[in-house]
């Protein structure tokens, strides 16, 4: 169990440099490596959850180099619960992906595992500057994958993509040379440490450092104004690379609520929690433009991009009001969005695909093959995304409101209802007229395979079973939510004397 931290990180690793390095092999068994290697994945994934169940935070230290000087793997709760959600996300990605999406460019299977390589090492890294590593490796892999298959949309949606992410990438060095510079360290336990006994004469530097570092997390998050490449971007991916990129912005998401709790958190003296009033009225503006945008919408895909907008600001308002109870439900939210929304790409491209000339766009055309099954999926996304009882995004949204203070009630009620009202409109709207106001089907059109039913049945079908288990999940996060608040616990598990074999 010992050596279990890192293999999230070699699993996708060895398997992706094997399906690289044997390009000329046929695509059958890149595909069964790549099934294999992401259902080991997820398997490796829940029994870490369940190892970090106990409450104990563990490090692995590469090397033995103990820190803050090595590099080290930190597995407390919530590092566990994101990895174990990007890989079943994974999976259904992979699953679909296997009907025939792969085929349409070289090395899918290869990136795509690389790609998993990036963040889950960005869930788990216990090091600032290892963050910005793996978030170049995801960011690299996620170059190709977004022009798998070319084609004019989707390159020209990449040259966007790639050129702001390196733009980002640029002010995240710069951000971490100040930190560095003001601290002397990059181990993000040590630099929590250093930051409360900091001289004075520093803070000025170091919060214009912490500000940056926010810009770059806002841009990966896409929170507003850094959201304007997301819509293009993910409406013209491939769906089970777009069904992937749901886990991205959570990605964001999540160094925001590490970094800011942990390094900026109520420990930080003068800098505590100086992001969160930002970041509120941020939250905010991103939930209610999420709202407009899903409405203006005219394809499938692009009303996808815009309700993880939305979801995106309903996540970040939970870590603006920087309690154990809010953190506790936007972790329970994140797990259903995530997984749902990739779903939802999926969904839109089988009914794309099945619609022929009409495609994804919201507007009357063919009808699709089966009907009754996609009519059904859609109906399931439509329910849990926009969040009505009894499904996992009521509980989820009820459990944020139920959080929120008297202060902070009426924006947040207000915005996050119309911003549901916003989806339900959208989601009427659309279903309406892909299935209502089609023409005559044509039976002989594509049907879905087994591997895309599995990988849409994966994602969709998850939303019952958090709604049936919501009871340990929420217990889970709640508890994930505490120990990410309990600073002085984070440090003396990471900081303690040095003791052999590389764990605490």
């Amino acid at each position: 169990m010992q050596h279990l931290i890192i293999l999230p990180i070699l699993l996708p690793l060895l398997s992706g440099l094997l399906m690289l390095v044997r390009r000329d092999s046929v695509v059958l068994p890149r595909r069964a490596i790549a099934l294999a290697s992401t259902l080991l994945l997820f398997i490796v994934s829940a029994l870490l959850v369940h190892q970090s169940a106990s409450g104990q935070i563990t490090y692995y230290a590469l090397g033995d180099w103990q820190p803050p000087f090595g590099i080290i793997l930190v597995l407390d709760r919530l590092s566990a619960l994101m990895v174990c959600l990007t890989s079943f996300l994974a999976l259904g990605s992979v699953a679909y992906a296997c009907a025939g999406d792969d085929r349409k460019g070289s090395n899918f299977h290869g990136l795509f595992q690389l790609q998993l390589m990036g963040i889950n090492g960005a869930f788990l890294t216990g090091d600032i500057f290892n963050l910005f590593v793996f978030f170049e490796v995801l960011l690299i892999a996620s170059y190709s994958l977004l022009m798998h298959g070319g084609g004019k949309d989707r390159t020209q949606a990449g040259f966007h993509y790639v050129a702001l992410n390196l733009a980002g990438s640029s002010m995240f060095l710069i951000a971490l040379g100040v930190l560095y510079g003001t601290t002397g360290t990059l181990n993000m336990a040590d630099m929590a440490q250093k930051v409360a006994a900091l001289d004075p004469e520093r803070l000025g530097l170091l919060k214009a450092g912490a500000f940056l570092l926010l810009v770059v997390f806002g841009l990966k998050a896409a929170i507003l104004p850094l959201y304007f490449w997301l819509p293009r971007a993910y409406a013209s991916a491939p769906a089970p690379v777009a069904a992937l990129f749901a886990i991205m912005t959570k990605v964001g998401v999540y160094a925001i609520l590490r970094v800011y709790t942990l390094i900026f958190g109520g420990s930080a003296g003068e800098l505590a929690n100086f992001v969160q009033p930002w970041l509120w009225w941020f939250a905010l503006a991103t939930l209610a433009l999420g709202g407009v945008g899903v409405l203006s919408a005219r394809d499938l895909r692009g009303q996808v991009a815009y309700l993880i907008l939305i979801s995106v600001g309903t996540l970040l308002v939970g870590v603006s009001m920087n309690r154990e109870a809010p953190i506790g439900a936007l972790l329970y939210y994140m797990i259903h969005t995530t997984l749902v929304s990739g779903g939802l790409f999926l969904l839109a491209d089988a009914i794309g695909e099945q619609r022929g000339k009409a495609g994804a766009r919201i507007v009357p055309g063919r009808g699709v093959t089966q009907p009754a099954l996609l009519g059904l999926l859609y109906f399931l996304g439509a329910v849990t995304v926009i969040g009505l009882p009894p499904l996992s995004g009521a509980i989820g949204k009820a459990l944020l409101l139920d959080a929120a203070l008297p202060s902070e009630q009426p924006w947040l009620w207000s915005l996050l209802l119309l911003s549901s009202l916003a989806g339900l409109i959208a989601m009427s709207r659309s279903g309406s007229t892909v299935f209502w106001k089609a023409g005559k089907r044509d039976s002989d059109g594509p049907r879905l395979k087994t591997t895309m039913l599995i990988g849409l049945i994966l994602l969709l079908g998850a939303s019952p079973l958090l709604s049936i288990l919501a009871g340990p999940i929420t217990a889970f996060t709640d508890a994930s939510a505490a120990q990410l608040l309990n600073h002085d616990a984070y440090l003396e598990a990471i900081l303690p004397p040095p003791v052999d074999g590389g764990e605490s």
